[in-house]
């Protein structure tokens, strides 16, 4: 204890982010002074201290290698040259590749040989250090009575992030691997185990009760409270009351989805009292943000990309007033080298590891009038969607977050005249930008994360020093994606709500839409829980499209393993005359539009959960491995 606190009191908090620099004043002591475990506990400077390394244990999962393997459902496919992503892995059936004994690039963010509290990106990991952090927050909750010289504030502070961090882990592990022992107390080092895995639900109710505690315990700003005003404008990234609401409202939503519900006991249908849990504590989220008493708010369409990234801002950090629980930017600008280059094809960029969106998951992308588009093959006299003009018409997130064939790539000045041809997008097929090892295997690009000018002409090889890449963990748009799923299946529908709650659960998509720019949903959606569940599905595709949400909302959901979503898919077309320059790209002819079948995910119940580590189920028996592995 006495050489951790130590640390903490010398470097802990030198480097948390440009939005969490200067928590070091909270630091601060005397060299000299001999640090003893009374001692680390006993004011909220020193218990702030032990407290802040659990910052330093949150992953980065869009930047936790060179290149980042993050989205594992239905909407992206990775190019052949490299396998080492856990991405493949899962797309081959393989879970157990999430282990660090199992991937030998050490490229998953979920396990890792070196896990550390350090600054460096490389050495995060979900399972590594999230262990670590449930026990670093027991004995930090244990310990509390020693915290005598500190306000009632002070102390509500401390145990309010304590608590959260000692729920968010607990939840981050359900998710992937279902019910776990909840470790809500310091195990001693010698005793054997014996603690049996809870079911889902039990589980998800000690957490609920951690997130709950401390959503009741945190303010909604720091900056607020005497003891944030030390650090005023520099606690952004502090656990706040909602962060924590927002965890419970996932928390509830997650145990009464048709997945969870069903290992608990219950049918494989919607839990409709946590639905309702879910739906309240995300009502009473929202209440505080649209009321200005939280400094939470949805950026406005122009700004949607400083949600993911920021260039030519030195080391602003993306996420802006919507992002709400996000960590610490380890390494920042190291990341900008191979991070942004892997959305961009080798034929304008470097590097052959490629993360493309498949053809499938762009159909998610509707209309502006927002209908959906029922086959991408054939005209659709009710959306208005037109195969011979693909691009025209569409939900303006669609040409915020996918590169399609025409669009201009290269603004500047590209020297070798034989490269020339690449400064459009030639993704039809048989383009330039077509290639299955180090460009485009589907048609298309993401370029959701970087700008158009993420490119070896207009940025240079180093892609820019101010240009920073971040995915958050959870942003305000999901917040009301959630309550709009919950509220349906709680309270009665599309027009169903929460009470004290002005919003009903079509209202909430219809914010989103409103937002972007896109049509409310039509009034066929509207005649039942289940025609509205599709679109929710739907707005939850397109609006959070390649934020590592897609995989875990396919398993609760119980459609893992079901037809369409087992296959990834590519477009196939003809471009109708020579491109045009001139033209805008979105007024494009194909001719022979057509979808391929690229891959179909052989999956069966058991890869709605994955496994977990020999080592760790052989230590007990109470402690069994999931069903099938």
């Amino acid at each position: 204890m006495k050489k951790k606190i130590n640390i903490l009191i010398a470097s802990l908090f030198l480097s948390m982010t440009s939005g969490l620099t200067s928590c070091k004043e909270f630091l601060d002591r005397d060299p000299q002074a001999a640090v003893s475990d009374q001692d680390a506990y006993k004011n909220f400077v020193s218990f702030q201290g032990f407290t802040e390394e659990l910052y330093h244990t949150i992953p980065d999962f869009s930047n936790g290698y060179w290149t980042s393997s993050f989205n594992w459902g239905d909407d992206e496919i990775q190019s052949v040259s490299a396998t080492g992503h856990f991405g493949v892995k899962i797309d081959n059936g393989d879970f157990w590749g999430w282990q660090r004994n199992f991937d030998g690039w050490q490229a998953g963010w979920l396990d890792r040989n070196n896990n550390s509290t350090n600054d460096d990106r490389f050495t995060k990991s979900l399972y590594g250090l999230g262990w670590y952090g449930i026990r670093k927050a027991n004995m930090g909750l244990a310990n509390l009575d020693k915290m005598n010289d500190a306000t009632q504030e002070e102390k509500d502070l401390i145990k309010g992030q304590l608590l959260f961090f000692r729920g968010w882990y607990h939840f981050m592990f359900m998710q992937f691997f279902g019910g776990l022992p909840y470790i809500d107390t310091v195990l001693p080092g010698d005793q054997k185990l014996t603690l049996p895995r809870l079911k889902y639900s039990e589980c998800a109710e000690k957490a609920a009760k951690d997130f709950r505690e401390a959503a009741d315990l945190l303010p909604t700003n720091w900056d607020a409270t005497t003891a944030g005003r030390r650090t005023l404008g520099k606690n952004t990234l502090r656990i706040n009351k909602i962060m924590a609401l927002g965890y419970l409202a996932k928390n509830y939503l997650w145990a009464g989805s048709p997945l969870m519900n069903s290992v608990s006991g219950g049918g494989r249908t919607y839990n409709v009292e946590y639905c309702k849990k879910a739906a309240d504590a995300a009502a009473e989220l929202l209440s505080l943000c649209e009321s200005g008493q939280a400094p939470h708010s949805l950026l406005p369409f122009d700004k949607y990309s400083t949600n993911f990234y920021t260039t030519g801002q030195n080391w602003a950090l993306p996420g802006g007033t919507e992002a709400i629980f996000t960590g610490p930017y380890y390494g920042a600008h190291g990341s900008t080298y191979g991070t942004a280059k892997q959305y961009t094809p080798l034929v304008i960029s470097e590097g052959d590891t490629k993360f493309l969106p498949t053809a499938n998951y762009v159909d998610m992308y509707g209309m502006a009038n927002g209908l959906p588009i029922a086959d991408a093959t054939k005209p659709d006299p009710v959306s208005g969607y037109n195969p011979e003009l693909p691009w025209k018409g569409r939900d303006p997130r669609f040409y915020n977050d996918i590169v399609y064939d025409g669009m201009k790539m290269v603004n500047g000045n590209i020297p070798n005249a034989s490269e020339t041809i690449n400064r459009y997008a030639n993704l039809h097929t048989r383009g330039t930008y077509r290639d299955v090892a180090s460009g485009s295997r589907t048609g298309y690009l993401n370029y959701k994360f970087i700008p158009r000018t993420a490119n070896k002409f207009d940025l240079g090889y180093s892609y820019d020093k101010s240009l920073n890449i971040k995915v958050p963990y959870m942003r305000l748009a999901d917040v009301y994606l959630m309550y709009a799923e919950a509220a349906a299946q709680a309270y009665g529908g599309p027009s169903g709500k929460s009470p004290g709650y002005s919003k009903t659960a079509v209202d909430a998509i219809n914010t989103l839409r409103t937002r972007a720019g896109v049509g409310f949903v039509a009034p066929q959606f509207l005649s039942s829980v289940e025609t509205f569940m599709s679109e929710v599905r739907r707005e939850r595709a397109v609006e959070l499209a390649f934020e590592g949400h897609r995989f875990n909302d396919l398993r609760r959901w119980l459609l893992l393993t079901e037809n369409p979503y087992t296959l990834k898919k590519a477009v196939e077309f003809d471009r109708a005359s020579t491109l045009d320059p001139a033209k805008d790209s979105k007024e494009n002819r194909v001719l022979n539009l057509r979808e391929t079948v690229i891959l179909e995910r052989k999956f069966t119940a058991k890869h709605y959960w994955l496994p977990m580590k020999t080592n760790d189920v052989n230590l007990y028996l109470e402690f069994p491995q999931n069903p099938g592995w």
